[in-house]
């Protein structure tokens, strides 16, 4: 859109057009040992670099351990810091679908993983880069991507599988679906909310085919990662739990979704047999998209 120059100014002038704001929210479990360094990073970085509006909100998610006691100390020093509590695991889609209810207060809405292994630099790449499209995910596995410790060979496995899977029912091209780093423009956040419904790990692929099922620019980029010590991903169960939900999401926008609603609570017992947050109620707010 052209930008209109007051009289006097000349062309050579230039025009400063302030910021977007951001929020940014990281959901939490038990992250007592590793999210204070985290959230004092973000910050201090975000405070030296940024010239718009920057909130952080930790959504805490069923923690049983003092990650509470933790952000609030933080928030004490660092005002722009704040936390939603939710004292059932809802899992880290469902601590996001929280989260992301609070749209209505920034321009751009991201998140990160509570470990880290996305550092402020390379989310802060993801914000800058924010016009080019509605949403801007980070990639480890494009070219240019700088990955300073690596996945183990189990994880490379089990993510490379995954993606097969993802790819295989969706088709919708997407390098890396599951790094922990995204910044989506607050009109595409309002639009898809309704359609999320997947708690457990396989969110992402929730809201990426959300995304793009409603006509929204999904913007792949190459970014900084460092894997860290302590993951929260568990194989096993819920890696079970990950591809029901593919499945599930899938017959979500298919024809047959209409017929499945008796068989909710043999999917909750399955979902909760299995160690994971079952999905949400509803969903089918997503086939009318």
């Amino acid at each position: 859109m052209p930008v209109a120059i007051p009289p006097g100014l000349g062309h050579s002038a230039a025009v400063s057009v302030p910021e977007p704001s951001v929020l940014l929210l990281i959901p939490a479990y038990n992250e007592e040992q590793r999210i204070e360094p985290v959230l004092r990073e973000y910050a201090e970085h975000f405070r030296r670099v940024y010239a718009g509006g920057f909130r952080l909100v930790v959504v805490l998610n069923g923690c049983v351990d003092d990650t509470l006691g933790v952000v609030r100390r933080v928030e004490a020093e660092y005002p722009e810091i704040s936390h939603l509590e939710f004292p059932g695991r809802i899992g880290k889609g469902g601590a996001l679908i929280e989260g992301l209810r609070l749209w209505p207060e920034a321009d751009l809405m991201g998140y990160v993983d509570a470990d880290g292994a996305t550092g402020p630099a390379a989310f802060l790449e993801l914000v800058r880069r924010a016009g080019e499209a509605d949403c801007v995910i980070g990639s480890r596995w494009l070219p240019g991507a700088v990955l300073h410790v690596a996945q183990s060979s189990q994880r490379r496995f089990f993510s490379r599988a995954f993606h097969a899977w993802v790819e295989i029912l969706f088709r919708m091209h997407i390098a890396d679906t599951q790094c922990g780093a995204k910044v989506i423009r607050r009109a595409a956040v309002e639009r898809i909310h309704g359609s999320l419904t997947i708690a457990d790990m396989a969110f992402d692929i929730n809201l990426l085919y959300a995304l793009k099922r409603a006509g929204f620019r999904v913007l792949e980029v190459p970014t900084e990662w460092t894997d860290q010590m302590g993951s929260k991903v568990q194989f096993g169960r819920a890696s079970l739990a990950w591809f029901l939900s593919v499945v599930r999401l899938r017959l979500v926008y298919s024809p047959f979704y209409r017929w499945l609603g008796p068989l909710r609570p043999l999917e909750v017992w399955l979902y909760r047999k299995l160690g994971s947050p079952p999905p949400l109620p509803g969903g089918g707010g997503a086939g009318r998209i």
